[in-house]
């Protein structure tokens, strides 16, 4: 029988990314330390460490969407977030093969290629394309992957369609630019969420937890969609869940 991804497993793949990854980090982190010399570094990899809760930190993720990449398909981006006390505070999104970049600052709005966006407008749940990524680090989240699976049969029947595009934070992006209806998704991924959770934010978005509170890092899961829908999304995707017993 196939086995499960193990920590090990994980660790391994873990090590060979920062190895590949390793040059464009170092360039990055010279940049950005130039901007905000006290500010701390994490990576996408750390994403289950727990940020501080006092000052400045970068969250990066070099490549967001790295399966894709490593598969030779274009759905991946740059992801950069400057976090200030726990709460993203900028963002900048970056899909080199598609050209196109998301920017977003506290109480500043959010862009796509310096345009405003705002989510979508639809207010039938049946007419809806929502989006989904599969929880990170599964060995290390087991009960995210079982609400993952209840979550999407709960879906599957009350909208449009359902997709999973690549990168957690682009579609989080999209989400927010009304290019897909809504995004959720199950287990704590910090450092995917905090750059789309501010551009959603900001486009005027709904950014909750599965409880209906507002999403913060260390979450264990993430629903954005538009005011008008994100409380009947809300009650299908934790209908008979974990989250609301």
């Amino acid at each position: 029988m196939p086995r499960p991804v193990t920590a090990t497993a994980f660790d391994g793949f873990a090590r060979a990314w920062r190895e590949l990854e390793a040059p464009v980090v170092a360039v990055l982190r010279d940049r950005l330390s130039a901007l905000r010399p006290h500010a701390g570094w994490t990576e996408e990899l750390e994403g289950l460490a727990a940020l501080p809760a006092d000052g400045e930190v970068w969250c990066v993720d070099v490549v967001d969407g790295a399966v894709q990449f490593i598969q030779g398909l274009p759905q991946f981006c740059v992801s950069l977030a400057l976090v200030r006390d726990g709460r993203p505070t900028a963002a900048v999104l970056h899909a080199p093969l598609f050209g196109e970049t998301y920017l977003a600052a506290h109480g500043h709005g959010a862009t796509r290629d310096d345009r405003p966006v705002r989510p979508s407008a639809k207010t039938d749940t049946a007419a809806t394309i929502v989006a989904t990524s599969q929880p990170p680090l599964i060995a290390r989240q087991p009960e995210a992957a079982h609400e993952a699976g209840r979550s999407l049969t709960a879906v599957l029947p009350r909208v449009g369609a359902v997709r999973n595009l690549g990168p957690t934070s682009w579609q989080i992006a999209d989400a927010a630019a009304g290019r897909l209806d809504a995004f959720w998704q199950y287990g704590r991924d910090d450092t995917n969420l905090l750059a789309g959770a501010l551009i959603a934010e900001e486009a005027g978005a709904v950014v909750t937890d599965m409880n209906g509170e507002p999403w913060s890092a260390g979450a264990d899961g993430i629903l954005v969609a538009s005011g008008h829908l994100h409380g009947r999304l809300l009650g299908i995707l934790t209908e008979g869940g974990a989250q609301r017993r």
